[in-house]
């Protein structure tokens, strides 16, 4: 089972990991071994998310879902989208970004470092509205209660989540103005960059969220469109109509699973920026944990058994919040990446084993109400 579900990843990942040997060797081989664990961090709830939405669907849409979804996914979002913010970040064509990443490494390099201002702090407000937006959310269930619980209550306020993240761009660019004007002024013209540059972070997250929201919208009107059609054609012997619906609102659930997957991914692939800014292994890192990604959900789909583990969305979140941080501090500091990736891979295992002394807390207690029942029943016998 394990091995027809992940088979393609793991194909994936050893001609991943030769590639990246041959391309610039075992430090390269690190590189693309941290951004392929970081993605599958990242898209952890991702694919929860996903499989969720997609044990709904026919059989004919998960396989849409899982062949032309993947090609988005992957060569989409984790290939091309690396190329789009590098070219629109260094003023350049995307053939030419390309080119120039393959033929002169140390041109490119010195181009993307120069643009890592205005990265870093895109990067660094798309990831932190995420974070935000998530401890300020009331669950019911709370990984760090002691911080959760009061966060929660803080977020009845409007837009709080908004006015926290400008506040965050505003002190990072004023920071890094008086960081440059002490060393002469040279680059003061930068503080305007990461603060256009947040901005434009913190506006495509709100378009992102809001075609998220339409299509989710959108789902649950034909849904209910569907319900009504099925009692209909069951009153008039007509079943077609109802095929027709189903046909509509797996069509929505196509939409917004690529919406929900692209806003995602687009974490992992900026989070890759804190990582490396070779674009060759932030493609091969990216596209093995997107393979994995994928694999998983399917995977949720036929054993539904990963739910059981509650606190990974939130360790999730939480190195979601750290790469924010950590994005935002480049702009001004050097930070090295082992440090940036091993971050998230220590969060998500904690939010694991926590999961996990939680379900033996949990079936702990269950045995011994079952164990005290069980003597009830005896002396009420005697």
């Amino acid at each position: 089972m394990v091995l027809k579900t992940f088979g393609w990843s793991f194909a994936v990942t050893a001609l991943g990991l030769v590639a990246a040997v041959f391309y610039g060797g075992w430090t390269a081989f690190g590189v693309v071994a941290i951004l392929s664990v970081l993605e599958i961090s990242l898209s952890f709830d991702n694919a929860v998310v996903n499989a969720g939405i997609l044990k709904k669907m026919s059989a004919f849409w998960q396989k849409i879902f899982l062949t032309i979804g993947i090609l988005i996914a992957v060569f989409g979002m984790r290939l091309v989208f690396p190329v789009v913010i590098v070219a629109v970040s260094a003023s350049m064509g995307p053939i030419e970004a390309v080119d120039l990443a393959l033929t002169d490494k140390d041109r490119y390099q010195q181009l993307v470092t120069d643009a890592h201002p205005s990265i870093a702090a895109f990067g660094g407000m798309f990831l932190l509205m995420i974070f935000l937006d998530f401890i300020f959310e009331d669950r019911d269930i709370k990984w760090l209660g002691w911080l959760e619980r009061p966060l929660a209550k803080l977020g009845k306020i409007d837009m709080l989540s908004v006015c926290i993240a400008l506040i965050v761009l505003m002190i990072s660019a004023m920071t890094f103005a008086t960081h440059a004007h002490q060393h002469g002024g040279t680059h003061v013209d930068k503080a305007e960059t990461v603060l256009i540059s947040g901005v434009a972070g913190l506006i495509t997250y709100m378009i992102v969220g809001g075609l998220s929201g339409y299509f989710e919208d959108k789902l649950e009107e034909e849904e209910e469109r569907e319900h009504e059609a099925e009692e209909k054609a069951e009153r008039e012997g007509k079943p077609k109509s109802a095929v027709v619906m189903v046909g509509k609102a797996a069509f929505f659930m196509f939409l917004y699973l690529e919406v929900l997957d692209a806003s995602f991914s687009f974490d992992g692939v900026i989070g890759a920026f804190a990582i490396t800014n070779d674009i060759v292994l932030m493609a091969l890192g990216l596209g093995i944990g997107a393979m994995y990604v994928r694999s998983l959900t399917v995977y949720l789909v036929r054993q539904g058994t990963l739910d059981d583990y509650v606190y990974l969305e939130h360790g999730a979140h939480y190195a979601i919040g750290a790469l924010a941080v950590i994005l935002l501090v480049t702009i001004q500091y050097e930070i090295h990446e082992l440090i940036t990736g091993s971050i998230g891979v220590i969060l998500i295992a904690w939010s694991f084993w926590s999961s996990v002394r939680r379900n033996k807390a949990i079936e702990a207690a269950e045995g011994k109400a079952a164990g005290s029942d069980d003597k009830t029943e005896v002396s009420s016998g005697v």
